[in-house]
């Protein structure tokens, strides 16, 4: 008897040891949207992560679980020195993610991956080297931070900085340049970017008050539909107002000009 009441004493502690390693995080919303002059529809969003960790080793799991139980990512990391290696585990149907001038493209195939890439520290900058040949420096300087990528015709640099009171970054891709700019007046963030948009963030009575403004753009070869997607040239408004609840849950309700819709939502985090 006292060698069983022994074993169960191990057995327990080894159990809560490796429970201690493991956490569980997630989302879950709901969402109605009269969607203007179109029928009405309701909305369900409950997504799960699950993350297991020994040593400098992480494993994580993201799952949708509002319908079934579906994986939406599983990356499998560990850091030995400068030496990160991480393992993509998990083969998505991307299918529904990939457009040609045609229209939706097959699945791309197994995507499944292993990176190895190595962080290396030099004075303020950091470089990284993973397996695609990519080279990143970067490092923070006198306030402003920088990221440089080399790939093969198609570098990268990305800045940011707080400047008299402005935050503002920079990003070049392949030669191709975006910028934004925001300041907080009179308890307002305002941002402004390159694509002619601006939005406006403001407290009142314990609501957040968002406004955006998406000017019009330039129509694309070829895109996903959706109801915000480039290839729609008008412009649109959205006006949101969303409140934290004691309880922990989040309301939100969003206006678009673009359809004339009002959404309902009702999310909660843990």
């Amino acid at each position: 008897m006292k060698k069983l009441i022994a074993l169960f004493a191990v057995t327990s502690v080894a159990s809560t040891a490796a429970i201690a390693g493991v956490a569980l995080s997630g989302t879950s919303s709901v969402s109605y949207d009269d969607n203007g002059s179109s029928p009405s529809a309701t909305t369900y969003d409950a997504d799960l992560t699950l993350t297991g960790t020994a040593g400098g080793t992480t494993f994580t799991q993201t799952m949708d679980i509002d319908a079934g139980i579906a994986v939406t990512a599983s990356t499998l990391a560990t850091t030995i020195g400068p030496i990160t290696v991480s393992a993509d585990m998990h083969d998505e149907d991307d299918s529904a993610t990939v457009s040609t001038t045609g229209g939706l493209s097959v699945d791309s195939g197994d995507n499944r991956s292993v990176t190895v890439s190595l962080d290396a520290p030099i004075g303020d900058a950091t470089i990284g080297l993973d397996n695609s040949g990519d080279v990143t420096v970067a490092g923070t300087f006198s306030g402003v931070s920088i990221s440089h990528t080399v790939k093969n015709g198609a570098d990268k640099t990305v800045g940011s900085a707080s400047i008299a009171g402005m935050d503002v970054s920079l990003t070049n891709d392949a030669g191709s340049s975006t910028w934004t700019i925001g300041t907080t007046v009179a308890g307002t963030k305002v941002t402004v970017g390159s694509d002619k948009s601006i939005s406006a963030v403001f407290g009142v009575t314990g609501n957040t008050v968002t406004v955006k403004h998406v000017a019009e753009r330039a129509s694309a070869a070829s895109t996903i539909s959706t109801k915000y997607s480039t290839a729609q040239k008008d412009a649109y408004t959205t006006i949101a107002i969303a409140r934290d609840l004691t309880s922990g849950a989040a309301l939100a309700a969003t206006y678009n000009t673009f359809d004339s819709s009002l959404t309902l939502k009702a999310s909660v985090a843990f």
